[in-house]
């Protein structure tokens, strides 16, 4: 198909208005190129909220039109595709220029929602490649579309996912598999990469001061004002950064490549690669089989968002000015991050009320929990039905435990705990209930998934789709999402191959 030629949009997308803002920034930021599509392209899932987020119709993907678009071989009139150019520290190494490999930006839609960026993720080679084929294959395709539309469900800032398409044009990895693409989409794309990129890989304090602004005005017009917009700016990222450093340790999410370039400068989960949730609690759990040294571990997640914001500051002292206005702006990150954790672990446990020994409670029941590796999220579910009466049953979350004796002595300070606020058992439970989700995309829930589509079947990754966009509610129809990990989960692996 002739890119060249703009595609005609279903009728009922026709009116879909492109500001593209983030391309008026001009070619020192980005190369403007067609996508390389996917041959005889086909649908494998779409997200219903996702496209109502955009004020899409359900009926939209129906279109052939859409279908072409999404799969790389055309564009609707207004769409502008582009790959931007970033750098970053890679594993805590500066690896110099890196840039939208196999992404391409379509263009920023006007929406009910605000602005939102399309992107396509696995559209072929740019100049930002280097030795890669520029494409994704079905299998990490899927778990992207399903864990974006998993995060956004449970209240986790993300990018989200539109749509996917697949082909069966063959991709050589670790062994020979098929192309995919998903449809990102997100306020903005900018990563802490791309201003590192013009203080350290082609310093340009113009273009540098340029991104800045462009950050500011579209995404924080209350900084614009600031005597200091700049630390202003670097302040807030590292505020919004910090609580999404807090939600990714209260949901038990490992993101598994926390580089530079893949933080965003709007604190959203971005680069769903090796990723993965936690089953049996480990604070040292690796998800990433590539992290041989364990740097992106659960546990280090917010000490290295903390590194990465350091990385940010430096690529932003040309516009700050002084070292120490930038160090100023980082401190927030050493009151949010815990205070914005706690209040998540106290949600978690029904707690009302804040007492000064809360953390030793939180402590106490991770230190119960990893001793015994006990599974985090069902762990937290059951606790919900935790009751306060004398000689309560608490058996269900009681017998996760090896240890009884210890969560004997635990559960009875949980106990005294509720009590000295007068909490009620079934309003508590609703209440946690609304924070501790029932499913979350396991390893081995994505990977049936992955192996029936592998096999022309999708019927499982949209039936998953759906559990995961309603994870607080109990759906019991849908009971062996929520199991306990199958033996065979032990020995799956994620790496940065993808």
């Amino acid at each position: 198909m002739d890119l060249d030629v703009p595609l005609r949009p279903p009728p009922a997308s026709a009116q879909l208005r492109w500001r593209n803002r983030f391309a008026a920034l001009g070619d020192r930021f980005f190369t403007e190129l067609p996508a390389a599509g996917l041959p005889q392209a086909h649908w494998v899932a779409v997200s219903e909220p996702c496209a109502a987020e955009l004020g899409l119709p359900p009926d939209w993907w129906q279109s052939p039109d859409a279908l072409q678009v999404f799969s790389g071989n055309g564009v609707w009139p207004g769409m502008r595709p582009l790959a931007s150019v970033y750098s970053g520290h890679q594993f805590g190494v500066w690896a110099g220029q890196l840039g939208d490999g196999r992404a391409l930006w379509l263009g920023e839609l006007d929406t009910p929602s605000g602005p939102r960026e399309l992107q396509l993720k696995g559209g072929g080679k740019t100049p930002y490649s280097r030795m890669g084929d520029g494409r994704a294959v079905l299998r990490s395709t899927i778990r992207e579309f399903l864990c974006s539309e998993a995060m956004a469900a449970l209240g986790v800032p993300t990018t989200r996912a539109l749509c996917m398409t697949g082909s069966a044009l063959p991709v050589r990895r670790e062994e020979i598999e098929t192309a995919a693409i998903v449809t990102r989409v997100s306020p903005s794309f900018i990563r802490f990469g791309h201003f590192e990129h013009f203080t350290h890989t082609e310093p340009d304090e113009q273009a540098l001061r340029a991104l800045a602004d462009f950050v500011i005005d579209a995404h924080y017009p209350a900084l614009r004002d600031d005597p200091s917009p700049y630390a202003a700016l670097l302040e807030e990222v590292t505020r919004r950064t910090a609580t999404l450093m807090a939600d990714w340790q209260a949901v038990g999410f490992c993101h598994g490549v926390m580089n530079t370039d893949n933080m965003s400068i709007l604190g959203l989960t971005i680069d769903y690669g090796p990723f993965g949730f936690l089953d049996a609690f480990d604070p040292g759990h690796i998800c990433n089989h590539s992290d041989h040294s364990g740097r992106y571990a659960y546990a280090r997640q917010p000490n290295v968002g903390y590194w990465n914001l350091h990385a940010l500051a430096t690529a932003l002292l040309p516009l700050i000015g002084e070292q120490d206005a930038a160090l100023a702006a980082l401190e927030a990150y050493k009151t949010t991050f815990p205070e914005a954790l706690l209040a998540r672990m106290r949600a978690k446990l029904g707690l009302r009320t804040t007492e000064a020994a809360d953390n030793e409670l939180v402590d106490g029941l991770l230190q119960r929990m990893a001793a015994d590796r006990a599974d985090f999220t069902i762990t937290f579910r059951r606790l919900g039905r935790f009751s306060t009466a004398p000689a309560a049953d608490n058996s269900a979350v009681r017998d996760l435990f090896l240890d009884r004796e210890a969560f004997d002595a635990w559960a009875s300070r949980y106990a005294e705990r509720l009590r000295r606020e007068n909490s009620h058992d079934a309003e508590r439970a609703a209440r946690m209930d609304a924070v501790n989700p029932k499913f979350v995309l396991r390893n081995h829930l994505a990977e049936a998934a992955i192996r029936a589509a592998r096999d022309g079947d999708f019927t499982e990754t949209m039936r998953l789709l759906k559990v995961l966009q309603r994870p607080f509610d109990e759906q019991p129809e849908q009971a062996a999402y929520a199991d306990f990990p199958p033996d065979w989960a032990q020995h799956l692996e994620v790496s940065c191959s993808s």
